[in-house]
């Protein structure tokens, strides 16, 4: 009765703080392919998906084809991934984070959007200073530091006229209080941000520890325009 009892703690610190489920963590699912290839990317979407079972496949593959090449292009040189996917609701697990050497998920979690992108659902983006709209795209992630908003991580935007203004904006990945379950129980979503995607306090330090410095973070939305210009999202 008592490790069932602890198993049921286990489960609900996890799923309250927007962690992946912690088996995920003990078991490795290394891509045995050719880094690149078409096989790979098959192998990868499997075993990804095979443990973020709330991702969109298309969404899926298309991060990891951005990774493929930003990978080519010399950026990226940590092997993780983080996915964004504002097409969903701000009150969905929309944001993951991928261990691309191990195949694992570290992270599966609410993330917010610029206060002028929508309200429940973001359907406007900005690049422009003052906006107060999130950005999507393909971002790297840069240094960590102690702001405002305490713990938090700088984003260099990749994509000129779509994301590159993101590190003077102060685009950043941080903390904070309106990002969580409670709010979503009390007001039917999580707050919204000036912009940035914020995760909740608790779970910032962590998640911006595995993140930080030199690893890609893709943000998307189905915007036309960006998809069949991107030059990270040819495959």
């Amino acid at each position: 009765m008592m490790k069932l009892y602890r198993f049921l703690l286990v489960f609900l610190l996890f799923n309250t703080l927007g962690l992946s489920w912690p088996f995920s963590w003990l078991f490795s699912n290394p891509n045995t392919a050719p880094f690149g290839t078409s096989l790979w990317l098959q192998n990868e979407i499997q075993i990804l998906k095979s443990q973020a079972t709330n991702i969109d496949d298309k969404v899926l593959r298309l991060s990891l084809v951005a990774y493929i090449n930003a990978h080519k292009k010399g950026y990226a040189n940590k092997q993780m991934l983080t996915v964004i996917d504002y097409s969903k609701p701000s009150f969905e697990k929309r944001l993951w984070v991928f261990d691309i050497k191990k195949g694992r998920t570290l992270f599966n979690t609410w993330v917010t959007h610029g206060k002028n992108s929508g309200g429940i659902n973001a359907t406007s983006f900005s690049n422009n200073p003052g906006s107060f709209k999130s950005s999507i795209g393909v971002f790297l992630t840069a240094q960590s530091y102690v702001g405002k908003n305490g713990y938090s991580l700088r984003l260099k935007g990749l994509e000129r006229g779509v994301n590159d203004s993101a590190y003077r904006r102060a685009i950043v990945i941080h903390g904070a209080t309106y990002a969580n379950a409670d709010n979503i129980r009390t007001y039917g979503q999580i707050g919204r941000s000036w912009g940035c995607p914020a995760v909740s306090a608790d779970l910032a330090k962590p998640l911006i520890n595995t993140i930080k410095e030199n690893s890609l973070v893709f943000a998307y939305y189905p915007d036309r325009k960006w998809l069949s210009k991107s030059r990270f999202l040819s495959a």
